[in-house]
Formats: structure tokens, sequence, C-alpha cells
């Protein structure tokens, strides 16, 4: 018997019965503990397997903990990056300063292993969370959700008496509530809950709350992440180039072949017309760095040939409420801090935890106001941590530029910042499951 069905021989009453949209972080780590309180859980996910790859993450602060009592810190711990050196150059390529990343980053280093910080690839991240759970959830690889109804059977009949929607299980049938669910694939369900963890554009959250423009807070950059070959001979180091408003960096995150390539700039307002565009992209961006040094024009080729760019807006996701009747969101798409604060990871964690715990033994409605009461402090906490167009690594401007580089030269000599860290802020609950 695997972890996660450990207290099969303790449910008495019929499992509920919940979907999960999206196997990304929140998603996984979601079914796990919802499977931990009882719950039969299904995640469905538009790629055809689980994602691997992906730029480096950080899990910090409390997020440590929801690993820890996950059982997979000690796998990724094996699976810590652990960068030595993160360089500054300027516009003509000359080095600025070079400092220890954890510095930079504001997190935590040292020798105890219960509190160090940890960066790993996002795919050994999710290869962890899906181990974690594939024996006891049911996964449907390859489609979406494509419509949610969350009517009450007695206002889905037509006139003649006839429910709407034959094809109810039996268990929602008999209770008269649940979300009914079409798949792009055509199947039809009905859940007693469904979570969106869709990520930053969710089509849950679109489907449940509107448009996303209105819970969309732009932060004044785009930027382009893609691998390419090392040929630049780089080990466990970062290094960035920097002219007012833009930025060129190249991550290794060991010894390996490739290296992550990163382009950010700042724009008064967000391109949509050209994000609509895949070509239409990359030709911005290569216009952006037209006039760049160093080693901008090989990242610029590379782009064009990668493939595995990814190009979007910086910006956060920020509602009134995560909740509307039995469907929720978290991670991303609920509250989406942008990878400016480092804690897009840690959120999704940390959310996906406080939602099952809040839901072990209450109804749909005093489950997801726990969740939100209890977890949106935390949430504000790390969403301020960055100002909009206040970035300290990516300043817009001269003055600006020269004032971090300044602090950059200074930084190893500088006192750490007192108070307790936002990554931190939320002190985690024990939750009890339900007998």
């Amino acid at each position: 018997m695997t972890r996660t069905g450990q207290l099969t021989d303790i449910r008495t009453a019929p499992r509920r019965e919940v979907l999960i949209s999206g196997a990304g972080i929140a998603g996984p780590a979601l079914a796990f503990w919802l499977n931990r309180y009882g719950y039969a859980v299904t995640v469905v996910e538009k790629a055809d397997t689980p994602r691997s790859g992906g730029y480096p993450i950080d899990v910090r602060g409390t997020a440590l903990e929801v690993v820890r009592r996950m059982g997979i810190l000690p796998q990724l711990r094996d699976a810590h990056i652990d960068s030595r050196r993160f360089t500054f150059l300027d516009g003509d390529g000359g080095e600025v300063a070079s400092v220890n990343p954890h510095t930079v980053g504001g997190s935590a280093e040292g020798r105890d292993l219960d509190v160090r910080d940890l960066e790993v690839r996002r795919g050994d991240l999710t290869d962890a969370l899906y181990t974690a759970v594939r024996d006891d959830v049911e996964f449907l690889f390859n489609d979406s959700i494509e419509t949610l109804d969350q009517s009450d059977q007695s206002d889905q009949s037509d006139q003649s008496g006839r429910s709407s929607q034959s094809s109810r299980s039996s268990r929602s049938s008999r209770s008269g509530h649940g979300v009914d669910v079409t798949f792009r694939g055509g199947g039809r369900r009905t859940f007693d809950m469904v979570f969106g963890a869709d990520g930053l554009h969710s089509r849950t959250r679109q489907s449940l709350f509107g448009p996303e423009e209105q819970f969309h807070r732009y932060l004044g950059y785009c930027f382009a992440v893609f691998t390419m070959p090392n040929t630049f001979a780089l080990s466990h180091e970062i290094i960035m180039w920097n002219t007012p408003g833009r930025a060129a960096a190249l991550y290794a995150v060991g010894d390996d072949d490739e290296v992550h390539a990163f382009l950010n700039f700042a724009r008064p307002a967000p391109p949509s017309g050209a994000f609509r565009d895949p070509e239409a992209q990359r030709d911005l961006v290569a216009a952006v760095f037209a006039d760049a040094g160093w080693e901008v024009p090989g990242m610029i080729a590379a782009m064009r040939d990668a493939d595995d760019l990814f190009i979007d807006v910086v910006s956060q996701i920020r509602m009134p409420r995560w909740s509307r009747g039995r469907v929720a969101l978290v991670g991303d798409a609920a509250y989406a801090p942008s990878f400016l604060t480092g804690q897009g990871t840690s959120l999704a964690l940390v959310g996906a935890y406080m939602l099952a715990g809040s839901l072990a033994g209450r109804d749909a409605a005093e489950g997801f106001a726990a969740y939100e009461h209890h977890t949106r402090e935390f949430v504000t906490v790390n969403q301020q941590q960055i100002g909009e167009g206040g970035a300290a690594l990516f300043p817009t401007t001269a003055r600006a530029l020269e004032r971090r580089n300044d602090m950059l030269r200074t930084l190893g000599t500088m006192p750490p910042a007192e108070g307790r860290p936002a990554h931190s802020a939320l002190t985690l609950p024990e939750f009890t499951p339900p007998r």
C-alpha cells in the first residue's frame, strides 16, 4: 500500500469525488492531500504526460514543511541545484559584481538541511509530486474541461421534467447537487467539487469568474525563456547582462550541455496583439534586443530555433475571492505572485495544503471559507514583495541601474534583513483526517 492510501481502512462514508484541472505543481500537490483526507481524486491535464523540464524554481520557507510532510523532501534535497555564483555584467559585458545567489534571492542557506531553501529543476519537483500520487489518483492526460455546470438537479430539468444531464452518476442524482463537467475529449461526469490548478491563464477561472483582465495585474515586464547549448563552459552559476529596462541571463544548473536562457524587458503596456502569434512574439523580443551586446545576439539566434520557448508577460493574479459554489482555485490560477517574488511554487504548495486541509471534515462552503481566511494574508504578504515596475534586479532607468550596481558591490558586507521573511510568514497547521 502506498503512502497516500494508508487511510483506506478508517474511511466509512462514501468517498466524495473531486476533479482537479492541471497537473503542474498545485494540482498534484492538492491531489495528494485530498486523497489523504478521503477524497476520490481525478486530475485532468491537457498535456500528453506530466510536464518535465522548465526553468529552475525555489521551494522556500513554509513550503519546505509542506514537502517534508509529503515525504518528498529527501528526494528534492538530492535534486538541489546549489548555484554557487551570480555574476552581473554591464552593457559592455564588463563585470559589475559576483555574489552568492542566495544573498540576491533572499533565501536561506547553510548546513542545516531542515531550514535551507531548495532550488530544483521544475521537472524534478513535478516528477516527485506525480510519483507520490500516481498509484492513488486517476489522471486523464491529453484532455481538459470544456464546460462546468454546478446548477442543482432541480434547476437543470426541462419543461417535461426530464433531467438535461442524463450522464449524471447515481451519487449526484440522489443528492441533487454536484458539478457537471464535459470534457474536451467528449466525456461527461459529475463531481462533488472541482478545483482549478491550471495556471496564470486559467480556463477554470475564466469559466467561473469571467475574463482574466479583471484580475490581471501587469507588472511592467515581458520575458522569454528557453534552452540553448552551453558553449560558455558555465557550471552552477548565473550570468546576467543589464542595460536600463533590459536583461539577458544564462543559467547553468550544473555541468550540463545546455543552459537556460532568459530575456526580460520593460514595456509600459502588455503587447497583447503580438502574444497571439508565436512568430510575432519572437520578432518582438528580437527587436527589443536588436542593438544589444555581450552574448545577446547569439541568444536571439538560439531563441529563433528553440523548441521549448515560452514568452509571456510578468504579472500577478489578484482576486477578491478564490471560490464560487463547489469550484475553487489554487496556485497561480488564484494568486500568481510572478517570478519576481520567487514564490510562485511555494505559494502553490502551501495553497494546496491549506485548501485540502480546510476541507477535511467540512462541506465545500465551510472549507472554502476557511481556506481563504487562513491563507489570504500569507498570499498577500508574498505578492506585495514586488511593486509595479519596481523589480530590483531589472531597473528601468540608468540611475536605478547604477543604484542597484552599487548595492551589489557592497552586498557581501550588508547585514541580513531583520524580521520574518515573507516566505515563512505562515505557521503550517496540522489537519486531522476525518474518521
